[in-house]
């Protein structure tokens, strides 16, 4: 989920930064130190919206850059375990395939691609016995997070695309059209024993 956060840290400015305004300068370096910045509690970091406070500059010495204890926000992305994503196939492999999330990549099962047995064919394609469904490169889907790690401190992120309402953004839209059709199909027959059976209402008379 994306999140707004704020953060309060001391921002190392580089010395090539001296010639900009404090504010310009300590804004330019968060933005090298935070780009493509991932860490276990903060998230992803997807950009720096503001600076929102600065101190006074502190010089170390043997350290030729300042230190400015600062206060800013930051757009971050942190998954968490269930959520629902939005995400393209980037790759197909012979054990599944890696999905691009768009903030960073995750990894989906061949045998959590679909409801059915999967193989890979020599198109680079996973097809799914039964179903004959299919999945390539560049197609978009949904699926749901089911585990996160961060071992090695690398994120890694486990999908899953079995449960009902997920996987190829077609399949659902196939798979909603039939639910849709059944219930209409439902909807008729009992229209028709409703009439079926008023018709066989025996009428009161007068005496």
């Amino acid at each position: 989920m994306f999140y707004i956060t704020e953060v309060e840290d001391y921002v190392r400015v580089d010395p090539k930064l001296f010639g900009l305004p404090t504010a310009e300068a300590v804004f330019k370096q968060l933005l090298e130190t935070y780009n493509n910045y991932y860490d276990k509690e903060i998230g992803r970091v997807i950009s720096v919206i503001e600076v929102l406070k600065i101190g006074d500059g502190v010089i170390i010495p043997g350290d030729g850059a300042a230190y400015y204890e600062s206060r800013f926000k930051l757009l971050v992305w942190r998954p968490q375990l269930h959520e629902l994503v939005y995400c393209t196939v980037d790759e197909i492999t012979n054990f599944g395939a890696f999905m691009n999330l768009g903030v960073t990549k995750g990894l989906i099962h061949i045998g959590q691609t679909m409801d059915d047995f999967v193989s890979l064919s020599k198109t680079s394609t996973l097809t799914g016995k039964k179903t004959k469904r299919s999945l390539k490169k560049g197609d978009n889907c949904l699926a749901r997070i089911v585990a996160i790690s961060h071992k090695g401190g690398d994120l890694k992120i486990g999908l899953t695309m079995r449960q009902p309402g997920l996987g190829k953004l077609e399949w659902i839209k196939e798979d909603q059209a039939y639910k849709d059709k059944e219930a209409k199909k439902v909807a008729r027959e009992e229209q028709k024993e409703a009439k079926t059976s008023k018709s066989k209402t025996p009428k009161g008379g007068k005496k």
